[in-house]
């Protein structure tokens, strides 16, 4: 028995082993992490490497999930614009000192960077629903919501019979939810009263088969993307669920501050891509997606509205395309870089990138909740502080409720905006939207946002993380160091 025992940790470790150090997609402190484990656990990292240790759609059958680029080519291959063509627009929209971060931005789902749009800052999450709910009345053709996680409170039924009102005047309203996060909308007489009303639904990554899932795919992919889009003229933007900022389930932590942006322009179109991609691959009932845009014109020709871009990241794309994007970003900044996000648990790539910001001379702000609804988030989140704040990182932590947003702006002139966290589920496991921006009032806009938030919110020192007892700084440090594992 003891030989058997020894044979199969050895059969184990080898298989494993081998399986972890083929791949090349693994990052190499997640491929070392996944190989002490399997030394020390070799039956227990068996069990854990099949249910986490790989981002997989479905395994071992073919997968129906596509990225967004595919799906375009798929519907119309001779219309789309070259990888060399979108470039080029980029050169010919873009200020040049940004024409890397666009560059990068743009070669992730080769969506290119238009000029032409206007946005409005939402002065709170209660304005941007009165909006949003406004807009839907006067919609004449189409309405297309996206929502990890959808309520039935005040704002979850509000936008519901907003969507019945719009269907049986015969606008076509199309309403879809990630499985885990909207389950209990999933399953509930609102869901079946807006299909009765004509509103189809859908449902991302559903959890109707929860063992299946298990078998062939991952429970902790979710669809992340928070989209709303009203006759393909208007979308909103930005981190707020369909839910009030009570949050009834975590309401110990409320209120949730989001911020939006209602915005108009070419990224509609673009983030219609990525709504039809989710929706016409779910398996409901597809739709024919709009053709893409053509190119911008030449720099030399006025067009009115500022220059953005749409990413979508995912499982499907380009692998750590978000850590990417936002190091890039970190270094075009010349003057100042100010982040928030609610969950901060970096890949090594964005950490590096953040600390050598601030060491060149970039001032540099970071703001998280001081309570998180995530007991492991924000212990990982604390084993970082003393690095950040030796290079020089001003870290704030938000005291009112519960900071929901994630925003992004450099030196006044650039903003990132929507689902993305500033975390390694973000970066690797969730399916996301984003805009990217170029224009000084609207940067501004959520720079003084970001102030507001400053305001309400402590310092953290050197010397406060400093003096943490001993046991905190091995449990920060633990929990960081089990994070890629996840």
């Amino acid at each position: 028995m003891t030989w058997f025992l020894i044979v199969l940790h050895g059969v184990v470790v080898l298989g494993l082993g081998l399986r972890i150090l083929w791949r090349t997609d693994m990052r190499p402190d997640v491929r070392m992490g996944w190989l002490v484990t399997a030394v020390l656990l070799p039956l227990v990292s068996c069990v854990l490497y099949y249910l986490f240790g790989e981002v997989a759609l479905r395994r071992g059958g073919r997968s129906q999930h596509i990225n967004v680029h595919d799906y375009q080519q798929r519907c119309h291959p001779h219309l789309l614009p070259t990888p060399q063509a979108v470039q080029q627009a980029v050169r010919n929209t873009i200020d040049h000192r940004w024409h890397s971060a666009f560059g990068y931005a743009a070669s992730i789902n080769g969506f290119t960077p238009n000029l032409g749009h206007q946005a409005e800052l939402m002065a709170d999450g209660a304005t941007a629903r009165v909006r949003m709910l406004h807009d839907m009345e006067a919609a004449q053709h189409e309405i297309h919501v996206l929502y990890y996680i959808w309520l039935d409170d005040h704002t979850g039924c509000d936008v519901a019979h907003a969507l019945m009102r719009a269907a049986q005047r015969g606008v076509q309203c199309r309403a879809m939810v990630d499985g885990l996060g909207s389950r209990a909308m999933v399953h509930s007489p609102l869901w079946q009263q807006m299909q009765q009303a004509g509103v189809e639904v859908a449902v991302a990554q559903p959890l109707n088969h929860p063992v299946r899932v298990l078998l062939t795919s991952r429970i902790d992919l979710r669809n992340h993307r928070k989209i709303t889009l009203i006759d393909r003229q208007i979308t909103y933007i930005g981190s707020q669920n369909c839910a009030d900022e009570a949050f009834l389930p975590k309401a110990a932590y409320a209120p949730w501050v989001d911020i939006m942006l209602r915005l108009q322009g070419p990224v509609v179109q673009q983030m219609q891509w990525v709504f039809a991609s989710d929706w016409n691959q779910s398996g409901a009932k597809p739709f024919a997606p709009p053709p893409p845009l053509a190119l911008p014109p030449p720099s030399d020709m006025p067009a009115a509205g500022f220059a953005a871009v749409t990413m979508a990241e995912g499982p499907t794309e380009r692998a750590r395309s978000t850590s990417e994007l936002v190091s890039v970003l970190l270094a075009c900044a010349q003057h100042e870089v100010v982040i928030s996000t609610p969950y901060f648990v970096p890949d090594a790539t964005v950490l590096d990138a953040l600390c050598a910001t601030a060491w060149r001379g970039v001032q540099l702000t970071l703001i998280t909740p001081a309570r998180n609804d995530s007991a492991f988030v924000a212990a990982a989140s604390h084993s970082y502080y003393h690095r950040l704040l030796q290079a020089g990182v001003h870290i704030y932590e938000f005291t009112p409720g519960l900071l929901h947003a994630k925003t992004l702006c450099v030196d006044g002139q650039v903003t990132l905006l929507g689902s993305t966290n500033l975390d390694l589920r973000s970066f690797d496991l969730n399916f996301e939207n984003n805009v990217l921006l170029q224009d000084a009032a609207i940067t501004q806009a959520v720079r003084a946002r970001q102030s507001a938030y400053i305001a309400q919110s402590h310092p953290v020192t050197l010397a406060q993380v400093q003096a943490w007892p001993w046991w905190q700084r091995i449990w920060n440090n633990l929990l960081a160091t089990l994070s890629p594992l996840l």
